[in-house]
């Protein structure tokens, strides 16, 4: 049978495929519209495979807080374009939607929902074949409880949850305190919650750095009373750069060699551990206060922590739990 502009239109409808692919779709069914929407999704499966080895890096981020139950939904794209589609927007917030309203715990979870009969892994796989880019779930995050809320960026590539210890949570609270971990990226909710491994890392690091600074501080000093600038011979680059321009003589610049592995091992040798310890554990102390929510300087007010703002605001009230997802890397 002839295939008309009015079930073309009607297909298209439907599944957002292009007109010719709709007109060949009711061509090869003879007209069946719901053959042709299967012909489609299979079409978009099809695409969907051709696309695996193609990098989805674009996309949208939503997340959404009903009581005590929170969750970010990315779904990822390739290009710009398809992300800031209003049909790719609307499928991201559908997804979110049904999550929440099903409290699903992980992507698995997630994935089997359905949405108008069909299950969102099987919508994610009909979208790539709508775009023709690779369509993925990228991430799904989660935070159960008593309070929670969420942050949306503008642009709707970074959002946030967070979870408190109390119940009825100012809703405007919690959303300052969601959009506290969007733009601060914390990681985690105060030092107690941070992984031992991690603090070891970090205290380690700052050892080590306090004692290149404290060596590096003996050489100048060293340098200087033999009359040579150190900005000058801080590297064997800079050293080579300024004999070259005239500003350093071979002897001065040999002399200056001398000095500093001398007064280097010397004070290497001869660090004072407790000093060592005691600046590391302070360099520790600021990356807590840098890096754990509860402890950030809050961005409405520099003058309280989270912690201290969250204090006065309702007695004994912490946050517990956050999550975090931003598409452009921090």
């Amino acid at each position: 049978m002839a295939v008309t502009m009015a079930d073309i239109t009607k297909l298209r409808a439907l599944t957002s495929a292009g007109l010719m692919d709709c007109k060949k779709a009711l061509a090869e069914t003879d007209g069946d519209i719901e053959a042709a929407v299967e012909i489609l999704r299979k079409k978009g499966q099809a695409v969907a495979a051709k696309r695996e080895d193609r990098q989805a890096a674009e996309g949208c981020v939503l997340s959404k807080s009903t009581g005590k139950f929170a969750a970010i939904v990315a779904l990822n794209c390739e290009t710009d374009f398809v992300a800031q589609n209003a049909g790719f927007v609307a499928l991201t917030q559908k997804i979110l939607d049904a999550a929440v309203a099903a409290e699903a715990k992980t992507l698995d979870d997630l994935k089997a929902l359905t949405i108008d009969g069909q299950t969102i892994e099987a919508l994610v796989v009909e979208e790539s074949g709508k775009t023709g880019e690779k369509t993925e779930i990228s991430s799904y995050e989660v935070v159960a409880a008593p309070s929670t809320a969420a942050y949306n960026h503008f642009n709707k590539k970074l959002a946030a949850v967070v979870g408190f210890n109390l119940e009825g949570v100012d809703e405007k609270v919690g959303r300052e305190v969601a959009m506290q971990v969007a733009s601060m990226n914390p990681v985690a909710v105060d030092a107690d919650s941070v992984p031992q491994s991690v603090k070891d890392t970090e205290y380690n690091v700052a050892v080590e750095k306090t004692k290149e600074e404290q060596v590096k501080k003996a050489v100048e000093a060293a340098l200087k009373k033999a009359g040579i600038n150190p900005n000058l011979v801080d590297s064997e680059a800079h050293i080579e750069s300024n004999i070259a321009k005239g500003w350093l003589t071979e002897e001065e610049a040999e002399k200056a060699r001398v000095i500093a592995k001398e007064t280097a091992e010397a004070k290497a040798a001869n660090l004072p551990e407790q000093m060592i310890k005691n600046i590391a554990q302070g360099r520790l102390n600021k990356f807590f206060k840098d890096s754990c929510l509860m402890e950030q300087a809050f961005v409405q007010d520099g003058e309280l922590t989270v912690g201290q703002y969250l204090e006065k605001v309702q007695k004994g009230l912490v946050a517990v739990e956050f999550k975090r997802v931003n598409l452009n890397q921090d």
